[in-house]
């Protein structure tokens, strides 16, 4: 008959299976997180138009002409930079002589800097698709 609590106190382990299971938990050290999951989303830094929300590309460098490719509005203003605050002094966290009207117009600021921010990854990789209806059944079991 087998038993039926598995905590100490209830019945009395022989003191020899104690300690090889007390010597095999001290082996294998767990980590604080546990382990991860392999579809689980990561992280990306991505810069979005203040206009339409359309992700900007890493690659696309912010010069006075870059438009977004969506809506075609201005990329270097105040509402994409990074020391935009409303709340601050001319709307502007660094120390700027004059105030700029215009926050969503160009401007040649020279403490520009492209505001980002770190969103979940929520694309996934493209799969290559499947040759067959039977196919395609077996992959979503697998």
């Amino acid at each position: 008959m087998g038993r039926k609590y598995r905590q100490d106190g209830y019945q009395h382990e022989q003191s020899g299976e104690r300690e090889k299971r007390r010597s095999k938990q001290q082996q294998t050290p767990r980590s604080r997180e546990g382990p991860r999951s392999p579809r689980m989303p990561g992280f990306q830094e991505v810069m979005r138009c203040a206009m339409c929300g359309n992700i900007i590309s890493k690659t696309t460098e912010i010069t006075l002409e870059s438009q977004c490719p969506k809506c075609h509005s201005d990329l270097r203003t105040c509402k994409h930079c990074h020391h935009f605050d409303t709340s601050a002094r001319l709307e502007c966290t660094q120390p700027i002589s004059t105030r700029v009207t215009a926050k969503d117009g160009r401007t040649e600021c020279e403490f520009f800097d492209p505001r980002t921010s770190i969103e979940k990854e929520t694309t996934t990789p493209r799969r290559v698709a499947p040759k067959d209806a039977r196919s395609a059944f077996d992959d979503l079991f697998r």
